[in-house]
């Protein structure tokens, strides 16, 4: 039953990493069929983000009162048929206003589930989850590819995963029975509502929080600016750095999934430390004058460094801070990672754009020297809660 279960949870985070890259691969399509600026992309995935921000927010309490099948099942059914309005959508408005429910599903799956799977499983399922992330969101971008060659029918791309995810909602309705909980879970479930607020004054949140958000903050402006760097500033082929562009997430994918069998071993703190050394020596080879084979090298390295780190933050959650407050707490992590994801990539593009694109390295350096400081102190209150 349990491997069942979790074959079931895999499958979901397909799903969820599907509409992820959704619209980086259409929106040169879109753009000119709704005759909107190029730059009106930014402002569709600000409020997805901000759908996802407010649901992960309001998680816990969801939890409280619908259980995580029910939220789960709910949020992608959500999720489909704001896919769906996006393929049927005649203008840029009705597509803002779908954009709403499609961050709310999302946001909600992320939460729920990474809370579900920190609390009952294994660190190694941890890493696994995340992996299936990965497979979904290196799939939909090849989905909407074949709609756009035909016709460039990006709306085609849409309605086929709105449908993946229906079939999904029908999987996961048959699967409810499998997500009965043990006495203790349901403990958990019933203690006491946690406020943010009493949340928040809790020794090592914060810091906490602020890991979710520079690592997302590092992984997004990787992803969106890594290929513009290699190109601008160290002369290499266009075609060579958006090959290893995407590299750079298959290494994130390939890392998870070699992460998941040595995590229990080494531990969660050990895996985010090796990470964090992994992204040192990729950022170093961005930075140094090394020949162009090797900078490229520097992505992959990146891309493999990032691998443990945010399912190795998410698992160590409960252990760190309790489970009475992982439910809660895991949401607002996930909300400050998604204020990253948004935020932070933009305005790196501020910087390139008045200062040189140079500095990418470097904004990366800042980023990851904060997130070790602020891992250590996690840690220091990992180690103080268990004294």
């Amino acid at each position: 039953m349990t491997t069942l279960l979790l074959a079931v949870i895999y499958v979901t985070f397909i799903s969820l990493g599907l509409p992820d890259s959704l619209l980086g691969a259409a929106w040169p399509s879109m753009q000119p069929a709704l005759h909107v600026p190029v730059s009106y992309a930014g402002f569709l995935s600000m409020i997805i983000a901000c759908g996802t921000v407010v649901s992960s927010l309001l998680t816990d309490k969801l939890l409280r009162k619908m259980g995580t099948s029910v939220l789960v099942v709910g949020s992608v059914l959500l999720t489909a048929a704001a896919l769906f309005g996006f393929s049927l959508a005649p203008d840029y408005g009705i597509l803002c206003l779908f954009a709403v429910p499609y961050g709310l599903g999302a946001g909600a799956i992320d939460a729920a589930l990474n809370h579900y799977v920190a609390l009952h499983f294994a660190a190694r399922h941890m890493s696994w989850l995340h992996c299936f992330w990965g497979i979904g969101a290196a799939v939909s971008p090849y989905i909407m590819g074949y709609f756009i060659t035909r016709d460039a029918d990006w709306q085609g791309g849409y309605r086929t995963i709105a449908v993946m995810q229906m079939v999904l909602s029908v999987i996961l309705i048959c699967s409810l029975p499998l997500w009965k909980r043990t006495a203790a879970a349901k403990e958990d479930e019933q203690t006491k509502t946690v406020s943010i607020r009493s949340i928040l004054r809790r020794h090592g949140v914060i810091q906490a929080m602020l890991t979710f958000f520079c690592y997302c903050t590092l992984e997004s402006t990787t992803g969106l600016w890594a290929a513009s760097y290699l190109h601008l500033e160290r002369g290499i082929e266009p075609e060579l750095t958006a090959k290893f562009a995407s590299f750079f997430y298959i290494g994130i994918t390939a890392g998870r999934f070699l992460a998941g069998f040595v995590t229990e071993r080494l531990g969660d703190h050990k895996m985010i430390r090796l990470g964090l050394c992994g992204i040192t020596l990729g950022v170093l080879l961005l930075i140094l004058p090394v020949p162009e084979q090797y900078a490229l090298a520097g992505l992959v390295i990146i891309g493999f460094g990032c691998a443990p780190i945010y399912p190795c933050q998410i698992h160590a959650t409960p252990i760190v801070f309790g489970k009475k407050s992982a439910q809660l707490l895991i949401g607002m992590q996930m909300a400050s990672a998604y204020i990253g994801t948004t935020l932070m990539p933009p305005l790196f593009g501020v910087i390139a754009e008045h200062a040189g694109i140079g500095y990418f390295p470097l904004f990366l350096l800042f980023f990851l020297l904060l997130m070790a400081l602020l891992t250590e102190q996690v840690q220091s209150t990992a180690k103080r809660n268990a004294a």
